[in-house]
């Protein structure tokens, strides 16, 4: 590779944007392929993956064979099995029969991926990507590339309501920072605002806490009807498989929506063990254990709908009801927790040539391989990994089609079409005739 003060630019068939497991998926696709000249960078100078929330019980919600590789290329050396292996625990995990994979060991997987993939860099910043008529130039903050595609994967990132952004601080904060702020919490009214796993991970971590840590009082505000658990029927799975992907783009934006609001538990649920955990931890405090154990208030089926300081300290959170909506319920809290979700991460290096891309509602527009539409040549291509939920579906910004989807992408780089796994057993589209 190029010194940095080489004259001429490096030039790549392919640099990726963003290092998480979507573009890992692709570098390991394409990782031994020198007709494909490749390079993977991301900001951060250290491998990261939701490290401020994984909390040791937390698992992986989907099966390990939907790692980087493996739905693509089964014997891809930088599967999740090859990981077990080198690290000569393959037969250990074996024994240990792993419901589901701690989130963790996942974690410590595609660190393991990024570190041995020379191709993938970290702590380099894109700044921008134009294009100069022949290929992309992508400038760093350490050198001028040229590529002739360029794929963004750079992933999600916190979200949190409007009202809340002015308060954020040490008593208040996104859950992606709940391991460094959850913190001498003991005695304190803490409340967790969000139904989705991340609240229920937080809430559940919050109230089976050891003695001389636990929080006063925990309360739980979700606006969904319940604490739903996520739905992993083998029906509903089939939503997340590449016909239905397929499928699923030809939809008319306004069924896409509908649908992505309709059956949001498809992604977004509760795991049953975790439901079940917070369930009997309710259990005991109220039955079993006499003290020490945090006061619980949870309150479904409410939106916040207003955030002001309480003095002398803490919070307090105006609370309305969805179904009785003239009543508004007031909480006070020390420590406020949003669980709020994540959104598309922002793609300002894009800004040069974004006036030159299609869009639909706001999402740039991609085709079948998930190419965003251009007026650009035809051989030269911004891909976009995870960023069309609205498009693509549920399984978008999901682990599940990753490989699929990175095939399909680095098929269309190299000019051929890899087979397609079987049609779903269910027939999603009107047969015509």
């Amino acid at each position: 590779m190029p010194l940095d003060n080489d004259p001429e630019p490096l030039r790549l068939r392919c640099v990726g944007i963003g290092a998480g497991p979507a573009n890992l998926s692709l570098a390991s696709l394409l990782y031994g392929r020198p007709d494909i000249p490749n390079l993977v960078l991301d900001r951060k100078p250290d491998f990261d993956w939701h490290d401020g929330q994984l909390l040791p019980e937390a698992n992986l919600q989907v099966s390990h064979v939907k790692d980087l590789v493996s739905l693509a290329d089964p014997t891809n050396p930088f599967s999740f099995l090859a990981y077990l292996a080198e690290k000569g625990r393959i037969y250990h995990f074996l024994n240990a029969r792993f419901d589901s994979v701690p989130r963790q060991e996942f974690r410590n997987y595609l660190e393991w991926a990024c570190r041995r993939n020379e191709h993938v860099v970290l702590g380099e910043e894109v700044r921008s990507v134009d294009f100069d008529g022949a290929d992309f130039v992508v400038e760093t903050q350490r050198r001028t590339l040229r590529a002739e595609n360029v794929v963004v994967g750079v992933g999600n990132r916190p979200w949190v309501p409007p009202i809340v952004r002015p308060h954020l601080d040490a008593t208040q904060f996104h859950v992606s920072e709940f391991m460094a702020k959850a913190v001498g919490l003991s005695g304190l009214t803490v409340a967790v605002v969000g139904g989705g796993q991340s609240g229920a991970e937080a809430f559940l971590d919050l109230i089976t806490r050891a003695a001389g840590q636990t929080p006063g009082r925990v309360i739980w505000i979700s606006r969904r009807t319940n604490y739903h658990p996520i739905d992993d029927s083998p029906f509903t799975n089939e939503f997340f498989m590449p016909g239905y992907s397929d499928h699923f783009a030809t939809l008319d934006p306004q069924d896409r929506q509908n649908f992505i609001v309709r059956h949001i538990l498809a992604s977004d649920g509760i795991s049953e063990d975790t439901v079940r955990a917070i369930y009997q931890a309710l259990y005991l405090r109220r039955f079993v254990y006499e003290d020490g154990r945090p006061a619980t208030g949870l309150y479904p089926d409410r939106e916040v709908t207003g955030v002001t300081p309480s003095p002398p300290g803490g919070w307090n959170l105006e609370v309305r009801h969805n179904v009785d909506t003239d009543s508004i319920e007031h909480f006070e809290a020390d420590v406020v927790i949003w669980a709020t979700g994540m959104r598309s991460g922002p793609m300002e290096f894009l800004d040069p040539i974004a006036h030159r891309f299609e869009r639909e509602g706001e999402e740039f527009l991609v085709d079948q391989d998930f190419a965003v539409r251009w007026d650009g040549p035809s051989d030269r291509n911004v891909f976009l990994q995870n960023a069309v939920r609205s498009q693509r579906g549920l399984a978008d910004p999901n682990l599940s089609l990753n490989a699929w989807r990175s095939r399909r992408i680095a098929d269309r780089m190299l000019g051929v079409r890899s087979p397609e796994p079987l049609e779903p057993f269910v027939s999603w589209s009107t047969k015509a005739g």
